[in-house]
Order: C-alpha cells, then sequence, then structure tokens
C-alpha cells in the first residue's frame, strides 16, 4: 500500500507541473494590442460607377479560351477613358496580347521596385444559377452599399482600386522614390500565360523588385472559430498543382463472361487505394507561421492548445484533419475529378481512364507526388502520369523579411483592428509566376471577408461592399506612397 500510495503522489506531483506548465503557457501568451476600425471613407460614387462599368464587360476565361481580343479591346479602352493620367504618365505596355504593365518610374534607381499584380478575366456564370444572384451577373448593379458582379473581388475589384489608388496620386502631383509597376493579366483563371509573359519581360528588363503583391487573402471576420478580432491573412506560399492521369489495360471480352483482368475494376481499384492512402499531413511552414500568429488572439480551450502545441500537436492535427477545409492546409490533398471506361454496357473494357488532382504542400513536390501515387496504386497494368501544366509548391516567404513586414505595416495602418498572421494559399494565382523576379511575393486582398463571402469565390452573388471598396483604394494609396523599406 506504501509503494501504491508513493506512486500515486509521484503522479499527482507530474499532474500538477504539467498544470502548471499549460497554465504558464498559456497565461504568457499575448499578442500586441489592436486599435480600433477607422470610420467609414467617405464614398466616391464617380469610383463606385467605374468599378460597376467594368464588371459589365464580359472579360471572361474558361478552359476553352480566354476572352475574345475584341472584348479585351474594351476592357483597354474602357481603363485609357477611366484613368486619363494612369495611361498618359505610366505608358502602358500591352504584352501577350492582352496583358497590361504599366511602370511608374521611381526617383531612385536603387530602390526596390514595388509590383502589384491583378486579373482582368473573370470565370463564368453557371448556366441557370442567375437567379441565385441579387442582381444579373454582368449588371454591376449597385444595391443595398454593394456593387454586385462577376469579378467584384475576383479580381477586378482589386484592379480597379489599383488603378483608383494611382491616379489619385498622379492627380496630387506624387512622384514615388521607387519604381511601381502595375501588371495585369488577361488570363489567370486558365493559367496565366499573359502574367508569365509579364514576368518574362521583367526580368529580361532587369527589374529589381522587392515586393510583389497578388490576391489570395483577405481580412478574414469570424472565419476562423476560436479568435474574435479579424485576421489579416497574408498568403506567404501557394500550393503546387498537379493533375496525375491513370491508365488501366484489361483484356476485355463479352460481359456475359466477365474476367477479373477488367480494365474498369482495375481503375477503381486504383482511385480507392489513393483515397484511402493519403499523403502524409505535416503542421509546418506557412500553416505553422499562422498558428503562432493567431495563437494569442484566440479563446479557451483553442488557446491552451495553440499555447502547448508540444503537447497538444496531435489533437490539434487532427481537429485540421476533421474538416476538408483546414485539411488542405496540412497536407497534399488528393480528389479523383474524372473516371472514363466502356463503350457499350455489354463489353467489358479493354481501357479506362481517370485523373487525380493533387494540391501540392510545400516540402512536397510533383516528383514525390507522383512517386506516391505509383506505390500506393502498386499496380503495373496502371500508367501513371502527371498531365502537363503541373507546377511545384512556390517558395514561402519569411514572415521576418523586408517584403512580409512592409506589407504588414500597411495593412496594420489600413486595419488597425485586425492580427495580421501568415498563411498558405490553397489555389492557383498568377503570382507564382513573379517569384524569379521578386524577392518576396505576397497574397493579399485588402477587403473584409466573413463567411458566407467565402461562398460567392467562383460561386453565386459574388459582390463588394461599397465601404470595403473605399477602403481597398486608400491601402493601395497607402502602400505605393510608403517609403521603401530599409535594407533594400
Amino acid at each position: 500500500m506504501k509503494a501504491l500510495k508513493r506512486v500515486l503522489l509521484a503522479v499527482g506531483g507530474l499532474l500538477v507541473v504539467l498544470l502548471v506548465v499549460v497554465a504558464f503557457n498559456t497565461l504568457r501568451l499575448k499578442g500586441e494590442p489592436l486599435g480600433k476600425a477607422p470610420p467609414p471613407a467617405a464614398v466616391d460614387g464617380a469610383a463606385v460607377q467605374r468599378l460597376s462599368q467594368a464588371l459589365q464587360i464580359q472579360t471572361i476565361s474558361t478552359e476553352a479560351g480566354e476572352a475574345s481580343p475584341e472584348v479585351l479591346a474594351d476592357f483597354h479602352a474602357f481603363l485609357q477613358r477611366s484613368f486619363p493620367l494612369v495611361h498618359a504618365q505610366l505608358k502602358p505596355e500591352q504584352v501577350a496580347g492582352g496583358a497590361l504593365l504599366f511602370t511608374w518610374q521611381g526617383s531612385d534607381p536603387s530602390a526596390s521596385a514595388l509590383l502589384l499584380t491583378a486579373h482582368q478575366d473573370v470565370v463564368p456564370v453557371e448556366a441557370g444559377s442567375e437567379g441565385k444572384w441579387s442582381a444579373r451577373p454582368f449588371s454591376g448593379a449597385v444595391t443595398n452599399g454593394f456593387v454586385v458582379g462577376r469579378g467584384t473581388i475576383d479580381d477586378k475589384g482589386s484592379l480597379m482600386a489599383i488603378l483608383e489608388a494611382t491616379e489619385r496620386l498622379l492627380a496630387r502631383g506624387y512622384k514615388p522614390q521607387r519604381t511601381i509597376y502595375l501588371a495585369f493579366g488577361h488570363d489567370e483563371e486558365r493559367g496565366g500565360t499573359g502574367a508569365q509573359a509579364l514576368a518574362a519581360l521583367l526580368k529580361q528588363r532587369g527589374a529589381n523588385i522587392g515586393l510583389a503583391l497578388d490576391e489570395g487573402y483577405a481580412v478574414l471576420d469570424g472565419v476562423i472559430a476560436g479568435v474574435k478580432p479579424p485576421i489579416a491573412m497574408i498568403g506567404v506560399a501557394e500550393k503546387g498543382y498537379v493533375s496525375v492521369e491513370l491508365i488501366a489495360t484489361g483484356s476485355g471480352g463479352h460481359s456475359s463472361m466477365p474476367s477479373p483482368d477488367n480494365a474498369a475494376t482495375r481503375i477503381s481499384r486504383a482511385v480507392e487505394r489513393l483515397s484511402d492512402n493519403q499523403m502524409p499531413a505535416r503542421i509546418k511552414g506557412p500553416t505553422e507561421a499562422m498558428l503562432e500568429g493567431i495563437a494569442p488572439y484566440s479563446r479557451g480551450s483553442m488557446k491552451v492548445a495553440l499555447a502547448n502545441r508540444w503537447l497538444t500537436g496531435r489533437l490539434v492535427k487532427s481537429q485540421f484533419l476533421g474538416s476538408p477545409d483546414t485539411a488542405a492546409a496540412i497536407r497534399t490533398t488528393t480528389a479523383p475529378t474524372i473516371i472514363n471506361a466502356g463503350t457499350k454496357d455489354n463489353v467489358l473494357p479493354q481501357s479506362a481512364r481517370a485523373v487525380i488532382n493533387h494540391r501540392v504542400l510545400p516540402g512536397d513536390t510533383v516528383a514525390s507526388v507522383l512517386a506516391h501515387d505509383r506505390q500506393a496504386i502498386d499496380d503495373p497494368k496502371v500508367q501513371v502520369r502527371a498531365i502537363l501544366g503541373g507546377h511545384d509548391p512556390s517558395r514561402p516567404v519569411s514572415v521576418t523579411s523586408h517584403e512580409y513586414q512592409q506589407l504588414a505595416a500597411a495593412i496594420r495602418a489600413s486595419f488597425p483592428e485586425a492580427v495580421v498572421a501568415p498563411g498558405l494559399v490553397l489555389g492557383a494565382t498568377d503570382g507564382r509566376h513573379y517569384e524569379g523576379v521578386a524577392r518576396g511575393v505576397l497574397r493579399f486582398a485588402p477587403i473584409t471577408m466573413r463567411k458566407p463571402d467565402l461562398e460567392r469565390f467562383h460561386g453565386n452573388d459574388e459582390r463588394i461592399s461599397i465601404a470595403d471598396y473605399m477602403r481597398a483604394i486608400a491601402f493601395y494609396e497607402r502602400l505605393m506612397s510608403a517609403s521603401p523599406p530599409r535594407g533594400n
């Protein structure tokens, strides 16, 4: 009994120590004080109308092709009419048939340039979904404090806000110390050949670019459970992309005498094996940095867990894996998207095809994904190959870099009520094409997004509030007129 009592006392003592350590770590986790949201800026009715008009020009990209040259020409003519000072003083260039490059020469050639990028094209509206919009999708309707239309948040809203800010600065006679490039691709929604050409041109000219800013994240309000303040999420990297084609073969024959050597069975088994053998999850890189950034502002059990990840690491990972939205942030995803087999109901197929789409986590590569798929399928009669167009994940930008700190300072000045934190962008943006040109490619749009708004991306009733649009214009003004960071 004495021995048991000593063991129980020892266990009890360890638990007390553990609780003290957990409590200490949690209590000492304090973030910097946040400010209050500024009062809404005065509404510039002319700017709102220009955004509305931009949305009415249907610069639609699909897998079948980019917007027609005629539509792009209409949009370019509209921009020229709307922003005369930009076009007169920044000498626009048309690249790759539809992309636009504006160069605002700075007074200090040694200062690192700023690159602001957005894209002109938008995705189509699904036929039959028009009734789910509060206004016609390409009407640019101004109603109830919002501008409604395809492209308001992806990505004509950013493009127009950048040009509005530039026109305002030019009208005031502002002359930048550093060179500022405005680069607007015309086919981001189908791969970004315009951005590729723009990046190649800037590289050829030896452009000395520090910060490149593209779309990606925004100020997320009420999106992350357990964190009360809004989070201004800066995308410091984006996942890679590869679609893998599987081709299975079999002996074929008549369905009345089925053979186990059936291509349809084999392709189904291959897809199932990939679904059952996901690539390993890990909380590293941008996602780990995001957790560290938001931890001081979290509440309750979430704060305890994030403050003590040495103890709760498995639990945190399990919570991430419990939802598709968060699971995608900690692993390379596997999504079967196409399966084809057979030509007739009584004929055994001799071949079958499937396509698996992977979004590649930083730390993995296209090559390592292919190796994983082949190993998981483990069938010599299933060919595995990457479809052209894939790419490795982007290179994460350090939160201590001049580029990150420069952007964070502009965000804090414009959104003092928000926590600034890094994050991993799950989709693909034009930003990846500029990684060989700029030292730091970051992804952030200066608008506030709430949970219902997330479904508007490529979805129904895409819109931006007029107050948010005014704030976005002011943000770009602030960023462009800021002094270049020291050390660049």
